[in-house]
């Protein structure tokens, strides 16, 4: 078959948004185990900034990109959960799917249910999943109960609000911090139980003060160097400190013995990819995600739409934290 040419967003090398290039790409036919999409719809996530901007380095030229949903073009030998004309939605290694069509691995696609949108599922799966992995898989001692309390911070981010109506759901007393009150207002409607403006209020008195004292058995969170430090003092003793992202920087180094004195406190730097590295655990969580959504538990906020060609400024609005809920870009 002739291969066909696609419009893909390409880095030569690592900076700021300007580096972000529209280029004409050749696409041809999926090998062993892969298959080639059409996408209908392509989520943004903040892994997108660190990728371009080097602070998660890559090999150089790269088309930048972790998830999408589309329609399923040509199957490769081997793969037999998709087929020609499926609907289907991806939170995948390697980046890639900023573009028209491509080939990748099938084993991170999933079949979207005839209910989701595409650009529902587009902008859910990366940050879906890692709602589904932190609340149901990263847990602390004796794992979380109906009552328990959670500190989330960026709250009303894209992961932020499908976890605080996962946290909702759970029976769990969420507690999720912003940075003005209109998304702490933001947070509060998808289900958090308590907001804290990070910008008016000492989050850790604040925390502190609506446990009791206690503080929390675990905190989720994805700012980093801003936030780390001080999270670690929100715990509860054998509490569980979940790094999961680095918005504002990354952690500096800290000495392990500093964990002892605060409560013999656990600490633990997740990613997505540790968890979907098997078709079997990525449609498990797929599934569990599919039923939240389809339940109507847990609504997709999609808040911003650019077009593929304007993904620069979608950028510059992410990395300025302009944005709440999902961003995708259209086609």
């Amino acid at each position: 078959m002739t291969a066909m040419i696609s419009k893909a967003i390409r880095i030569d090398q690592h900076g700021g948004p300007e580096e972000l290039k529209i280029v004409d790409v050749t696409v041809g036919e999926p090998g062993p185990g892969e298959i080639r999409i059409r996408h209908k719809a392509i989520g943004l996530n903040f892994i997108d900034v660190y990728q371009r901007s080097g602070l998660y380095p890559q090999v150089m030229p790269v088309q930048l990109g972790m998830e999408a949903a589309g329609v399923i073009e040509a199957v490769g030998q081997g793969v037999t959960h998709l087929k020609v004309g499926d609907r289907a939605a991806y939170a995948s290694q390697p980046p890639g799917s900023y573009c028209e069509l491509r080939v990748m691995p099938a084993k991170c696609v999933c079949k979207l249910p005839d209910a989701i949108s595409f650009e529902t599922g587009a902008a859910m799966m990366l940050k879906g999943l890692t709602a589904q992995y932190l609340l149901r898989r990263s847990q602390p001692q004796g794992g979380l109960n109906a009552g328990d309390f959670v500190l989330f911070h960026a709250a009303a981010g894209g992961v932020g609000l499908i976890a605080c109506q996962w946290a909702k759901a759970m029976g769990l007393q969420l507690i999720g911090t912003a940075g003005s009150d209109e998304k702490c207002a933001l947070a509060k409607a998808h289900g958090a139980a308590f907001v804290i403006n990070y910008a008016k209020e000492d989050f850790v008195a604040r925390v502190k003060e609506i446990t009791a004292g206690q503080g929390v058995k675990v905190v989720y969170d994805s700012v980093g160097k801003d936030t780390f430090d001080r999270s670690l003092d929100c715990l509860r003793p054998f509490g569980l400190m979940v790094s999961f992202g680095n918005a504002s920087g990354p952690v500096a180094p800290f000495s392990p013995g500093i964990l002892g004195p605060k409560g013999s406190l656990y600490v633990t730097r997740q990613t997505l990819f540790s968890h979907i590295t098997t078709r079997e655990s990525t449609q498990e969580m797929a599934d569990d995600l599919f039923a939240m959504v389809s339940s109507g538990k847990i609504n997709i906020r999609i808040d911003q739409r650019f077009a593929l060609a304007d993904v620069a400024d979608a950028h510059r609005a992410l990395e300025a934290r302009k944005t709440t809920g999902c961003t995708i870009l259209t086609l």
